[in-house]
């Protein structure tokens, strides 16, 4: 890997450069990021992933800083008047990294591999409105040409049991990516080996420490500016501060305890970066018993002081949450949804379930996920409660939540794109595949298919604050945190601002 030094044209007893050695150097990035757990978009389900998979696979639609929704790989799209339908135009002449067409052929089998029965998406439930996909994942269907998708000519055209104007956004997600024929054939694996790029980058070199991109010189938009970029993943144990002062990264998320001195530093202050995040904490309870009855999840949410825990348990740049869905998210109202604190009421719920002062109350594991709070949490349900609280760290959380959920578990949820749906029905709907507690209300799935149904942006509010109350009062889950984050970003380092949604677009990269 290079250092600041080589990206500067720079070396030790170096006289001053030409202009031209300088441009050709910055043609270079260096950006620290944790290992993906897969490069393939349609399998990926974490944040870390998808700031990998984005780069190489591109969408229809993708959402610029101002989270305005723009076309990508798709030129156009129509709705139909009832919102069931909907067709993106794709731009002609579109190719992959090889040189090989990109057609509607390749997004409807890329987004068919999303839905597979034999190894669906851990974000399957994105494609739940697609007419035919629910029967596809219950083992109901095995025809592909069940599901609402159509490839006619540069037009994909796509069918929806519900109304679903903001099907546009849905597909900006990382796991939309469109990957080539080779792949969604059956016949080559993404993680086995580089495959022809549809992105802004395609893979150059992969090592122990890094992956190296390279600007694809067909993508749509143009040649990216950056001509190669360097996503590290071992800075031989230093901290992300310290690989930044050394010149090893140019950009580098760091804790917002680093960011609280960082701000105040005269050398690296400047560099400092807030990355705004639409993502949420969140606790969740099993629907199995004893916390199948709606009275213990009621005692548990009513009974710990969530505000206090989140701030004496978490950063100081945490802010408490009080709605599953958070702020400058469309659809989320500017209510308190959080349970109201009372401890009293708590207790009376938990002796009317069968357990007075916690008598008899098995011992509750709960899968903490490493978040600050959770001590605080289980000293309150005991104080409270008379409930034992197990703290438990896995080893796979997420798998462990899909296959096997505990009693009670931490999740922090990013936006796939800027939509109440998308911490309500993606994460509670009945069918959804994120819903790990396995919670199912048919007053809060109505609510859903109301504000999805209706393009009334009040109708909508009303019908999300519907869900909001249901999930408030039967507490399936609780929110207990919002939070921003926080980089380095090297000075003169130019389109490395977030909108929010968790992955840096490298495309937009340049150095000034």
């Amino acid at each position: 890997m290079a250092t600041l030094s080589v990206l500067l044209g720079l070396a030790a007893g170096a006289g001053p450069i030409s202009s031209g050695a300088r441009a050709a150097a910055r043609a270079e990035v260096t950006i620290l990021a944790g290992p993906p757990s897969t490069l393939d978009p349609a399998l990926q389900g974490d944040v870390g992933s998808a700031g990998f998979s984005a780069q190489l696979f591109e969408s229809l639609t993708a959402f610029d800083l101002d989270l305005a929704l723009r076309p990508a790989l798709a030129r156009s799209w129509d709705v139909s008047p009832d919102g069931r339908r909907i067709v993106f135009h794709l731009r002609p002449g579109l190719t992959f990294s090889d040189g090989s067409r990109l057609t509607a052929d390749d997004v409807v089998g890329s987004w068919l591999r999303i839905v597979d029965p034999r190894r669906p998406s851990p974000l399957a439930s994105l494609l739940l409105d697609v007419h035919g996909v629910a029967d596809r994942l219950g083992g109901r269907s095995v025809d592909p040409l069940d599901v609402g998708l159509r490839a006619d000519g540069l037009d994909v055209d796509v069918e929806l049991d519900r109304p679903g104007a903001d099907f546009p956004a849905i597909v900006s997600s990382a796991i939309f990516g469109i990957v080539p024929r080779q792949v969604w054939g059956g016949n080559a694996d993404i993680d086995a080996g580089a495959v022809a790029s549809s992105g802004a980058y395609a893979i150059k070199l992969v090592t122990d420490t890094e992956f190296t991109l390279a600007a694809n010189e067909r993508y749509w938009a143009g040649t990216p500016a950056i001509a190669t970029v360097h996503l590290r993943s071992d800075i031989g144990g230093r901290s992300p501060v310290a690989a930044f002062q050394d010149g090893d990264v140019d950009y580098a998320p760091i804790s917002s305890s680093d960011a609280s001195w960082i701000r105040y530093d005269d050398v690296l202050g400047p560099d400092l970066r807030l990355v705004p995040s639409l993502s949420l904490t969140y606790v969740g309870f099993t629907s199995r018993p004893p916390f199948d009855d709606v009275r213990v999840r009621q005692a548990f949410a009513r009974v710990v002081d969530w505000r206090r825990v989140t701030v004496l348990g978490s950063p100081g740049d945490t802010v408490p949450a009080d709605s599953t869905v958070p702020p400058g998210v469309p659809g989320g109202g500017d209510q308190d949804w959080l349970p109201k604190l009372d401890p009293v009421g708590a207790r009376r719920l938990l002796a009317e379930a069968g357990f007075p002062g916690g008598a008899g109350f098995p011992i509750v594991t709960f899968a903490a996920g490493g978040i600050g709070p959770a001590e605080g949490i289980a000293e309150d349900l005991r104080r409270e409660l008379g409930v034992a609280v197990h703290l438990e760290e896995l080893d796979d959380h997420v798998g462990r939540l899909v296959d096997d959920p505990p009693a009670m578990w931490s999740m922090a949820w990013v936006a796939d794109y800027p939509g109440a749906n998308d911490f309500l029905g993606v994460l509670l709907g009945t069918d959804s595949s994120n819903n790990y507690g396995r919670w199912s209300s048919p007053g809060f799935d109505a609510a859903i298919n109301d504000a999805l149904a209706t393009r009334d942006p009040g109708a909508a509010l009303a019908a999300y604050e519907r869900a909001l109350a249901i999930v408030r009062d039967e507490a399936p889950v609780v929110p207990i945190a919002y939070g921003d984050g926080w980089a380095l970003s090297r000075g003169g380092l130019l389109g490395a601002g977030s909108n929010g949604l968790g992955v840096l677009r490298l495309a937009g990269l340049a150095w000034e």
